[in-house]
């Protein structure tokens, strides 16, 4: 009975021994291998970095990913490790072993842990490879993409354990890509680079057409870089399939930036189109009405943020009706002070609205200042869709590609819809008869000049969420919004969204061919020739005043 207590009592000593000495062995191991990575040599540090990789420890992935990310630092005193945050003017430092701050040195106290071009590689294939087992399907997903960039095929076995296992479509798909790259490149099996290159044909990618571009082309003395015949000539003719799969991706791309870029043109310029088409007044100051909506809706997130900061996400919801009565209110007092007194006489209106715009932009400079104002975009005009394509649609846009449609739809409502739209159209056709017929056409003319100016601020508010919010914001729509209306046709609002959209598209298509500028400038000369056939533009008023 006493010899068997005396062996439970060693049993237990033993083992809580064991339990003592083992952990801090182990955790001297894991502090080792990260003292270690400050060595003199690459060498030593590609020798470090493997280390603490086989050692699965969670830890690892995050002093490799802080050495990665030129986050890790050594104390110049004593040469211990950290990771090290910068805060203000001082760095915050944190113990890799059990991820607590240890305190805060200044710079001259540090010094960064430096890595070369080839450990870069080496971490990043890596750092995929210990995140490809991960329960976050996320992880996995970025790992399977940083195993394919690092091209490493000592991540080979791994990748297929990975396959294996994997049930997601997406991150399989990704895995498969990563996978046929490495076979690719490192294997000497034809049959089974020629199989990869079958795979990676079907992946329309640019990651994947520069990897087979570099297989298809020649060097420097014409001589194929890959050296197997039969793998060169199916990378060469799978590089030429996933080209033109990227080609039919960017032109779609360019379609959508070219409807985008008109979707903004059609809201500079349809309050124009209604100005313009009604009164014949060449109204200059009308991209200050468009500086003036942008100004509100910085206003009004301005006053959100400062006291109602959750209800930020409804800024522009309220700042469309601000910015359209703002815009509005500004346009009657400048037609009932000063355009009023100069109809018929085109000439002296474009100096005195140019006049006016002058007189706005300082105005606005001495409130707020020269500097750009910043208006944030709310949480459901914040990112893109994005695909493997390259393709990115960005939500602020669609957003704006759908506003605009819907202020054009409204504008026709109230054009067809309303007694206001009646009488505006009456005086638009014939300004005399539709005087011998009661209607104050003077009254009407302030009111639409109030209601292109609206407009013209509520496309601020569509605009301040794609360019800066300047004092000159508006002077750098003014001539593409007279090219828009005078290529649709005056005062047509059917016009001016063809007019808008096919300047858009057209000025998108030619800029990667002949650059931004002198693309502008062969669309104006193209207009001017146009004009010279249609005086009308593409959609010509009908109507007695039209035809004297």
């Amino acid at each position: 009975m006493f010899r068997n207590d005396i062996k439970i009592c060693l049993t237990l000593i033993a083992t809580v021994l064991v339990a003592v000495f083992s952990a801090p062995a182990y955790a001297d191991v894991f502090t080792d291998g990260v003292q270690a990575l400050n060595a003199k040599s690459y060498s030593d540090k590609g020798r470090a970095i493997d280390a603490l990789a086989s050692l699965s420890d969670e830890r690892s992935v995050a002093v490799l990913d802080a050495l990665l990310a030129g986050k890790l630092v050594y104390k110049k005193s004593d040469g211990r490790v950290f990771i090290a945050h910068k805060m203000g003017g001082v760095y915050a430092l944190t113990s890799p072993v059990n991820s607590k701050e240890v305190g805060e040195v200044a710079k001259s106290d540090i010094k960064k842990i430096r890595i070369n071009n080839k450990l870069r590689g080496k971490l990043k294939g890596l750092l995929g490879g210990l995140t490809l087992m991960s329960k976050d399907p996320d992880l996995r997903l970025s790992a399977a993409n940083k195993v394919f960039t690092a091209n490493d095929p000592a991540m080979l076995t791994l990748l297929e354990r990975a396959l294996a296992r994997e049930e997601d479509a997406d991150i399989k798909v990704r895995l498969t890509r990563a996978h046929a790259a490495i076979v690719l490149v490192h294997s000497t099996d034809r049959a089974a680079r020629l199989s990869a290159v079958k795979t990676l044909e079907t992946f329309t990618d640019p990651d994947v057409s520069s990897l087979l571009g570099k297989l298809a082309f020649l060097d420097d003395a014409g001589q194929p870089i890959e050296k197997d015949p039969a793998v060169f000539k199916a990378a060469k003719d799978a590089h030429k399939s996933v080209e033109s799969q990227l080609a039919k991706w960017a032109l779609l791309g360019n379609l959508f930036q070219g409807v985008s870029l008109g979707s903004v043109l059609l809201l500079a310029a349809v309050g124009l189109a209604i100005t313009f088409g009604v009164m014949g007044v060449i109204n200059m100051a009308h991209g200050e009405m468009v500086m003036l909506g942008a100004y509100t809706t910085f206003v009004v997130q301005d006053v959100i943020r400062t006291h109602f900061p959750d209800a930020f996400d409804w800024s522009l919801a309220i700042a469309v009706p601000a910015a359209f009565l703002v815009a509005g209110a500004v346009g009657i007092v400048i037609e009932r002070g000063v355009i009023r007194f100069l109809y018929g006489r085109p000439l002296e209106t474009l100096l005195a609205t140019w006049g006016v715009s002058l007189v706005l932009q300082q105005m606005i400079r001495s409130i707020f200042g020269p500097t750009n104002q910043e208006v944030g975009n709310p949480s459901w005009m914040s990112g893109a869709i994005e695909t493997s394509t390259g393709l990115v649609l960005t939500y602020n846009r669609i957003w704006i590609i759908v506003f605009s449609l819907g202020v054009l739809v409204m504008l026709a409502l109230i054009a067809r819809k309303t007694m206001f739209g009646l009488q505006m159209r009456a005086v638009t056709q014939n300004r005399a008869m539709a005087s011998s017929m009661g209607i104050r056409s003077g009254w009407v003319d302030a009111l639409t000049f109030g209601l292109g100016s609206g407009v013209a601020g509520i496309a601020g508010v569509a605009l301040s969420q794609i360019d800066n919010v300047s004092p000159n914001l508006g002077q750098a729509y003014i001539i593409d919004s007279f090219m828009v209306v005078v290529f649709g046709g005056v005062g047509n609002l059917w016009g001016t969204l063809v007019g808008a959209f096919s300047l858009g598209i057209l000025n998108k298509f030619m800029e990667p061919y002949a650059g931004a500028v002198l693309a502008k400038i062969l669309i104006l000369v193209g207009i001017i020739l146009f004009i010279q056939k249609r005086p009308r533009g593409l959609f010509a008023l009908k109507g007695r005043a039209v035809d004297n």
